[in-house]
C-alpha cells in the first residue's frame, strides 16, 4: 500500500483532518485483517464412554487434505486441550490414546469461524470395537512421564525432511516465533540442551543451529516445564533437551555429507562428523 501525503498549506484544515482520519481507519483495518489471519483457537475435552476425563491423550492438529502435522499437544488431568494462534485454513483434529480407537474431525478456521469448541469428544474402548488386538513394537509419538514429556521424532512420518526447529515447533507446549525465539507454555527464556548439555547460544545463533540440524539426526525431544533438581533451569521457564542419535559402531568412523543447490544463487552445505568409540 502506498500513501501520498499533501501539505496542509494547500488544503483547508478540514480536508487535512479528513485525510488523516481515512489514513488511520485504513491502518486499523489492515491491522485487524492480519491479526485475524493467525487468531484461530481450538479447544476441547476428551472423555471415555462413561464420561470420565482422560489424561495424557495425544491430540494432533493436521492440515487438510495432506495430513501434515501442524502441532501436537496432550490433555491435562481434566481432559482439556487447546491450540492457540491458528492460521486460516482447513484442518483435521486427530485424537489417539492407548486402548481406545482413534477419533478425528475436519473443520475450517476463517474470519467468520475463528473458534472451535469440542467439549463432547468421547473415545470408545478398543475392546468394544475390535475382536482381537495385535501388539506391535512401535514407540508412540508422545510419552508422558512423571517429570517430562518425551517426543519420539521417528514415530511421525511427517517429520521426515524437516529441520530440528520445525520439529520442535510442532512439539506439545512449544512455540517458536518468526525470529526463532523459543517459548514453553507461553514462557520465554527456555534452556535448550543437546544431549543433556547446555548450548550457551543466543536466540539467533540457536535458531540458525537448529535450522541446520535435520530431523533424522534427532532421536527424542524431552520437554520439562518443571525440570527436576539436577537441571539448572535458570528460572521457571523450563528445559528442552534434544537427544541426538548416537553412532554405536566401535572404533574410529565418520561420515561426510555435501549438497548443492543451483538457483539464482549457488548454495553449498557441507557436514563432517567423526566418532571414536571404545567399549
Amino acid at each position: 500500500m502506498s500513501l501520498k501525503f499533501v501539505s496542509c498549506s494547500s488544503k483547508t484544515q478540514a480536508d487535512c483532518m479528513r485525510a488523516l482520519s481515512v489514513f488511520f481507519i485504513l491502518q486499523i483495518f489492515v491491522t485487524c485483517v492480519f491479526a485475524q489471519a493467525t487468531n484461530g483457537r481450538i479447544k476441547g475435552i476428551v472423555k471415555d464412554a462413561d464420561g470420565k476425563s482422560l489424561d495424557a491423550v495425544t491430540v494432533s492438529l493436521l492440515k487438510n487434505p495432506d495430513s501434515s502435522v501442524v502441532s501436537v499437544t496432550t490433555t491435562d488431568k481434566s481432559g482439556a486441550f487447546s491450540f492457540e494462534k491458528i492460521a486460516d485454513g482447513k484442518y483435521i483434529l486427530s485424537v489417539t490414546h492407548v486402548g481406545f480407537t482413534n477419533w478425528s474431525k475436519s473443520f475450517d478456521i476463517n474470519s467468520s469461524h475463528l473458534s472451535v469448541v469440542l467439549n463432547d469428544i468421547s473415545l470408545v474402548s478398543a475392546e468394544a470395537s475390535l475382536s482381537q488386538v495385535t501388539v506391535v513394537g512401535k514407540r508412540p509419538l508422545i510419552e508422558n512421564k512423571i517429570d517430562k514429556t518425551v517426543v519420539n521424532v521417528d514415530a511421525s512420518p511427517t517429520n521426515g525432511g524437516l529441520n530440528a526447529l520445525e520439529v520442535l515447533e510442532k512439539s506439545p507446549g512449544v512455540t517458536v516465533d518468526n525470529d526463532g525465539n523459543i517459548s514453553l507454555k507461553g514462557k520465554s527464556g527456555v534452556v535448550i540442551m543437546i544431549d543433556g548439555k547446555p548450548t550457551y547460544l543466543n536466540a539467533a545463533d540457536l535458531a540458525s543451529y537448529l535450522k541446520n540440524m535435520q530431523s533424522n539426526q534427532l532421536d527424542q525431544i524431552e520437554i520439562m516445564s518443571q525440570p527436576p533438581a539436577k537441571y539448572d533451569a535458570a528460572g521457571n521457564s523450563g528445559v528442552i533437551n534434544l537427544i541426538t542419535k548416537k553412532n554405536k559402531n566401535n572404533g574410529f568412523n565418520g561420515s561426510i555429507t555435501t549438497s548443492a543447490i543451483v538457483a539464482k544463487y549457488f548454495k553449498n552445505t557441507n557436514s563432517i562428523v567423526f566418532n571414536l568409540r571404545q567399549g
